[in-house]
């Protein structure tokens, strides 16, 4: 039972026509469009049909005609999203407005998830009576009822061959070129669903670039070289090549700059033990001059040296 089901699944190549025929089958429903599901009823008795009792019914509207009211049956869709554990994102705000694309896509998850709990088995489902319990339902159910013998009448005069009537037959071969386009519109409506995707992965990337782009202007890393160079490939105008060189030139530059200023500071960590034996000699060296250069000094070393009466001193 898949919740979470990628673009690239084949639940998304399911055709409108398709749609339609499975909604006309599953609820006795008769639309001629996708988006005309986009209240949200449909929805609601759709997952009404392959979890029964779980749906309040009697909160759903099918007779919902402003956003208000779409929105309200998309909250009874939430909250029983919610007790079910499906973590399906509902993109309400796109879905009221009725944009076919959003709708189809939408319908197609909801079909690949139905046929995934029921196995497309739905027998004893009695979607009509599951209606009349809703605002609205009874008159949905008349519209669809009323629907099917019109479809009926018109077909019925093709059987009655006369003359009259072989003139419109004739002209009633223009049509099937719109069976013909439905091809087209088919492909159009794939193109349309790739387009879109290709814009959310285009806004996905460029989120990235932009998170990407604040940390590079915190105050403790704007000055690295490496900040420098990343965002001299951000914020180029055009695609060069030469943009990744010169990136690379102003990485070479930093690492360089940073031996240079590492290597000063060794030297200058090992100027002060030679400045301190420098030190130490002059202060010996001064010392020294100092006894030489004293008389008082040298009247003492005399002194010292006549008490003890040495030779070299005559009286």
């Amino acid at each position: 039972m898949a919740t979470n089901i990628g673009m690239m699944d084949a639940a998304y190549f399911v055709g409108r026509s398709e749609i339609l025929a499975w909604i006309k089958h599953t609820l006795q429903l008769n639309l001629s469009k996708v988006e005309e599901a986009c209240g949200g009823a449909v929805h609601c008795q759709l997952i009404d049909a392959v979890h029964p009792g779980v749906v309040p019914m009697h909160k759903v509207n099918f007779d919902a005609k402003t956003e208000y009211d779409m929105i309200q049956n998309y909250k009874v869709l939430q909250d029983v999203f919610n007790k079910l554990k499906i973590t399906k994102h509902i993109e309400v705000n796109r879905l009221v407005k009725g944009r076919p694309l959003d709708n189809l896509e939408f319908m197609q998850w909801m079909k690949r998830y139905c046929d995934s709990v029921s196995g497309g088995d739905l027998q004893d489902y009695n979607p009509q009576e599951r209606r009349e319990a809703c605002k609205g339902g009874k008159d949905a159910t008349k519209k669809s009822a009323q629907s099917q013998p019109t479809r009926a009448t018109t077909a019925a005069p093709k059987t009655h061959n006369t003359r009259r009537s072989e003139a419109p037959s004739v002209k009633n071969t223009k049509p099937s070129s719109t069976i013909d386009t439905s091809a087209y519109d088919q492909q159009i409506t794939e193109l349309k669903l790739t387009a879109e995707n290709l814009e959310k992965e285009r806004d996905f990337y460029f989120a990235k670039l932009r998170d990407t782009e604040i940390l590079c202007q915190h105050h403790t890393v704007s000055n690295l070289p490496v900040i420098d160079a990343i965002k001299r490939i951000l914020y180029a105008a055009e695609e060069d090549a030469s943009v990744l060189e010169e990136a690379q030139a102003m990485l070479l530059k930093g690492e360089k700059q940073e031996a240079g200023s590492s290597q000063a500071v060794e030297e200058d960590q090992s100027k002060p033990d030679s400045q301190k034996r420098k030190a130490v000699g002059d202060v010996e060296v001064d010392a020294a001059a100092n006894i030489a250069s004293s008389p008082r000094l040298r009247g003492s070393d005399a002194s010292d040296v006549h008490s003890v009466g040495s030779p070299l001193i005559t009286y």
